[in-house]
């Protein structure tokens, strides 16, 4: 028998780590066999950054039961893979934080899982914790339910406790703590097995598309009818039905293909089957036009499945040809087709993502569900050999019912120290910020006694930028989170940034000298002995406006001998601008430079005469 069950939760409340343990402790890997925490984040970035950004699947037998896995992301801003996955399992392991409780995208999650009818199986997961209680948590999931309009059995879903990074699962918190049987045995009672009729006519809808250098696109999905055989002739069905991001009417269903090769997944492998029936979860190879949201299906009885349904991007970027003094240096891919080509082709896997033309050939507009969602994209292409410049994100508007505008808000949760409460208040509040809730974010046992959670609902453009000062204002100590809340009215204008930058004067070598005598006006994003060209931004000033500087200056030599000795060259290091920093730090009339090699700020117009030219004709 099968089971399909995905595993969602906020951002690192231990996802990926359980499913470590049940791939462990359910035998896919051999005793001597060397494997690394977080297996499932194969991707260097998820590596690096600690995060996973897309779902992955996997296997376990347990007790002559398989077991279909899936992994995924935590974080908001890839919700477009949460949502088609979702459409491939049954029921769902709902893990939450032993001490943070529901979490803005455990509320996301939860209820898009609940809308599909899915069983739940809650996880209240790191209960090792010194400040956890875990009873506090169990109430708080059971009023989300409540609040999300769960169904009868939907709310009599079963509760467990465990830690991942221990690898038990336990019924009751006085239960001996031994291992994730107790999560199996839940997972084969609570979670139905996967509908479909094995007679029937073969229909299977494609969630996710995977790449292989030698047998080309992978189709992967659930068969949700009848039995496919390697060498079966397959209609291909594409996504534009009711409930597709596509919109409009499906396309010729008499496309047809060929599968060339069958795949089931056990443990983390892709196991090569001869046929594969209803319920389970495959990988068909040999469809090579095939598409996300496509339904394939038997010839003789081609009936298209509903459309994937993913919600709509918030925020966009424009993508353009890299135009400084620098451009070709560093990168591989520079040119317009090559970008346009690349772009086109993430539209393939990433759903959520929306790419456009502009009325330039060198430009391209890319909208997202987030800034994190657009900055994965250009790390990604970036460790790729290509290079391009990107603009300031900015939100996507609507029009309401009357003609009104329209513009995305953002639900923001904040535990910070008592002592940096006021701060923060004043920042939010000068960000049209609207308090939803102030509460103790502490257990019961007084674990955690001093920490705040306030909750808000905001402005998503007005959150640009937040993330680097709020860690300011509350040194590092604080913690926030952010999911899309749905439009509302316009906020009117928001303070701009109110620093202005350096800026360089001409294209020259930075010598400490001439930082050194900058450092007091301002923060420098260079060190010494980096080539500069003009219009490149070098730091921030520490008044408003911008300001020309000179970085490559050195100091003047006479043949008159100073009565003392020169005062020492002590540079502060300089301030270290990650992408996500720059797409938060620009203002409208600045670019950011990407390239394998370097992130660099720059001024729109790099001569000073044409930005005095664009502010006269702005103005």
């Amino acid at each position: 028998m099968i089971r399909n069950v995905a595993i969602i939760a906020h951002v690192d409340h231990g996802k990926t780590t359980l499913v470590d343990q049940m791939l462990r402790q359910a035998g896919a890997f051999r005793e001597n066999q060397v494997v690394a925490e977080r297996v499932m984040d194969s991707n260097p970035l998820e590596r690096e950054r600690g995060i996973t950004i897309l779902a992955k699947n996997t296997s376990v037998r347990w007790r002559g039961h398989k077991i279909n896995i899936v992994d995924t992301p935590g974080h908001a801003d890839f919700g477009g893979e949460v949502e088609r996955i979702l459409r491939m399992v049954d029921g769902v392991l709902l893990l939450v934080d032993a001490f943070e409780g529901p979490m803005p995208q455990t509320r996301f999650v939860t209820r898009k899982a609940l809308a599909l009818g899915l069983s739940p199986i809650v996880v209240i997961n790191k209960v090792d914790r010194p400040d956890a209680d875990p009873l506090r948590v169990h109430d708080e999931v059971l009023e989300l339910f409540l609040e999300l309009e769960a169904g009868e059995a939907q709310l009599d879903a079963p509760f467990l406790y465990a830690s991942a990074r221990e690898g038990y699962a336990i019924r009751d918190l006085a239960d001996e703590r031994r291992d994730l049987a107790p999560l199996f045995e839940t997972i084969l009672a609570a979670v139905p097995p996967p509908p479909g009729d094995t007679t029937g006519p073969f229909q299977m809808l494609v969630s996710t598309i995977d790449y292989s250098p030698y047998l080309g696109r992978l189709a992967i999905g659930r068969i949700e009818r009848g039995t496919v055989r390697v060498g079966d002739a397959v209609a291909l069905l594409s996504p534009g039905g009711a409930g597709s991001p596509e919109g409009g009417e499906a396309r010729d269903p008499s496309r047809q293909g060929r599968v060339a090769r069958l795949y089931t997944f056990e443990g983390l492998q892709r196991v090569e089957v001869p046929e594969a029936s209803a319920g389970d979860i495959v990988a068909l190879a040999g469809l090579e036009d095939v598409e996300i949201g496509a339904t394939v299906a038997d010839p003789a009885v081609p009936e298209p499945l509903e459309g994937i349904a993913v919600e709509e991007p918030t925020v966009s970027v424009d993508f353009s040809v890299n135009t400084s003094p620098f451009a070709g240096r560093e990168g591989k891919f520079v040119t317009s087709r090559q970008l346009r080509e690349r772009l086109f082709r993430e539209l393939e896997r990433n759903v959520a993502l929306r790419v456009e033309e502009t009325d330039s050939p060198d430009t391209f507009t890319v909208s997202g569900r987030g800034e994190l969602h657009l900055a994965i994209l250009m790390e990604t292409m970036r460790r790729e050999g290509y290079e391009f410049m990107v603009s300031r994100p900015r939100v996507i508007t609507r029009r309401g019912p009357n003609g009104e505008l329209l513009e995305p808000y953002e639900e923001v949760t904040i535990d910070v120290p008592e002592a940096y409460i006021g701060v923060v208040i004043e920042k939010l509040g000068q960000r049209k910020g609207q308090m939803l809730e102030m509460r103790s974010a502490g257990s019961r046992d007084g674990a955690g006694a001093g920490l705040v959670r306030l909750i808000y609902r905001i402005p998503a453009r007005t959150l640009f930028g937040y993330r680097s000062e709020f860690l300011t204002d509350t040194r590092g100590e604080g913690v926030l989170h952010h999911r899309f809340d749905g439009y509302g009215p316009w906020a009117g204008p928001v303070r701009a940034r109110e620093r202005g930058v350096m800026v360089s004067m001409a294209d020259c070598v930075s010598v400490a000298y001439a930082l050194f005598n900058l450092q007091e006006r301002g923060t420098l994003f260079i060190g010494p002995g980096v080539e500069v060209y003009e219009g490149m931004i070098v730091g921030e000033n520490s008044r408003p406006g911008d300001m020309e500087v000179n970085v490559g200056k050195g100091k003047k030599l006479t043949n008159i001998r100073a009565a003392g000795a020169d005062e020492n060259i002590i540079l502060e290091p300089p301030r270290e601008m990650t992408l996500e920093a720059a797409l938060e730090f620009i203002a409208e009339d600045e670019l950011v430079e990407v390239t394998p090699a370097a992130i660099r700020l720059r001024k729109r117009h790099l001569k000073a005469h044409e930005r005095k030219k664009a502010s006269r004709q702005a103005s």
